[in-house]
């Protein structure tokens, strides 16, 4: 048809060799937004397709916390997932989900073909399959996870896990992102996550796996997080908090103001693989964050968990507040310009919490 629009598909930058993934039905996504993220907006809670009682309204759920089991896209349940109605990935069948795990020197690199004596295609494009699903956290219209009480907190992250783990066996990568305000890139005002079930492992990832890797060979067993966590418990000078299952700090090359990040103590390989672990520690982020700036902040958070048949990795959970603006030197150079250093963070973030 002439004005079906084009497929999601990979393009990779032949000067970096850093993938871009190009979707243009994510252009088409409605914004009902209002305030920050803890200001509800009266009239998008109104129209809001999150909410309970509005199953309808959404694609129909791929997965939902039913303590009643109750029937599919009716209400009762207390977290559910459905279909990203504007997906940057088209969906695939289970063999095509499971893509290649090269992450620096991906398939259809150029310089890659002209070493192989073939002529080199520029302009190489691929599919961009797999999944992408939106992870709904409470059926109440909240605008924030820090609005959340202990129960769907820990109900949010169990939803997390449980559709990480339904994709990882087939995935090359399964990431895991929270944008909560317009300013961090969210359509709806409604707390949600997102899920993308790649068939790549980005390179960021791809090159995190090579040091966890490179680190344990060095060492003769060593866990690079593990180590740096250690290391921050004895320094204090990053430690925000510590409990029994993790620890937060503000890492020590933090690439933006209050940047936040949160350790399993007990190294494990994958996020979704480990229990109810950074639960808790989660709530003291998001306490210590809207404590110090006498609200949530707009923030991206995400996860980094292990690549998929990876075992040397310890993953972590990010949560980086949008204060300042990303410009040109960033853009230009790759490399991050924080303003606040990570230990004036963490000392504000300590006071913040008592």
């Amino acid at each position: 048809m002439a004005d079906e629009k084009p497929k999601p598909e990979v393009r990779l930058d032949q000067l970096t060799g850093l993938r871009t993934i190009l979707s243009p039905a994510r252009a088409d996504r409605p914004f009902d937004f209002g305030g920050t993220p803890t200001e509800e907006n009266s009239e998008a809670a109104e129209k809001c397709p999150f909410c309970e009682g509005r199953e309808d309204r959404t694609p129909p759920e791929v997965w939902a916390d039913r303590p009643g089991s109750g029937e599919s896209d009716t209400p009762g349940w207390r977290v559910r997932a459905v279909p990203n109605l504007y997906p940057a990935l088209a969906q695939s069948d289970e063999d095509d989900a499971s893509g290649s795990d090269e992450g620096v020197t991906p398939a259809g690199d150029p310089l890659r073909a002209a070493s192989r004596g073939r002529e080199p295609d520029l302009f190489h494009s691929s599919p961009a399959t797999g999944f992408h699903e939106v992870i709904i956290h409470s059926p109440r219209h909240r605008t924030s996870l820090g609005q959340l009480d202990d129960s769907e907190l820990a109900s949010t992250v169990a939803g997390w896990r449980a559709r990480m783990s339904a994709h990882a066996e087939r995935a090359a990568y399964v990431q895991l992102i929270v944008n909560e305000g317009r300013e961090a890139g969210a359509s709806l005002e409604h707390s949600h996550a997102q899920l993308y079930a790649l068939g790549f492992v980005p390179a960021a990832v791809a090159r995190e796996r090579e040091r966890f890797a490179s680190y344990n060979q060095h060492t003769m067993g060593g866990d690079l997080l593990a180590e740096i966590a250690s290391e921050e418990v004895r320094r204090r000078e990053r430690l925000v908090a510590i409990d029994d299952d993790a620890l937060l700090i503000c890492p020590w090359a933090s690439r933006s103001p209050f940047e936040l990040r949160i350790i399993p103590r007990n190294p494990a390989p994958s996020f979704e693989g480990d229990g109810e672990v950074g639960i808790g520690m989660l709530r003291t982020a998001l306490r210590a964050l809207e404590a110090r700036f006498d609200r949530a902040p707009q923030f991206n958070a995400w996860t980094l968990t292990a690549p998929r048949g990876v075992d040397q990795f310890h993953w972590h959970f990010d949560i980086a507040p949008r204060i300042g603006i990303r410009a040109g030197f960033e853009m230009s150079t790759g490399v991050e310009l924080n303003v606040f250093p990570p230990e004036r963070a963490a000392a504000e973030l300590r006071e913040a919490l008592g």
